[in-house]
């Protein structure tokens, strides 16, 4: 994996937010120990994009699926960002 060959190791925390980074997460919460899967759900399409189940790109399903069997936190940028910034707001 490409995780080992750049760090060496197995890392403890992995975030992603689309199924893209599915393996990364799994290859990282499957190691014995602590570890902290945890997905941002692009779920705010007012505030930010919204990208999910049927979106044309950046889709997350098997994510959303796969995340409570696994212990992997889900967090919304709709319930649980109370900000979200843009580019242009730096």
């Amino acid at each position: 994996m490409g995780i080992n060959r750049y760090i060496g190791r197995k890392p403890i925390l992995a975030f992603g937010n689309s199924d893209g980074d599915f393996e990364m997460l799994e290859y990282t919460t499957s190691a014995p120990g602590p570890r902290l899967g945890l997905i941002v759900h692009h779920d705010d399409g007012e505030r930010e994009y919204a990208y999910d189940r049927k979106s044309s790109v950046g889709r997350l399903e098997r994510g959303l699926d796969e995340a409570g069997p696994r212990g992997w936190v889900v967090v919304s940028m709709k319930n649980d960002w109370r900000r979200v910034y843009d580019a242009g707001q730096r």
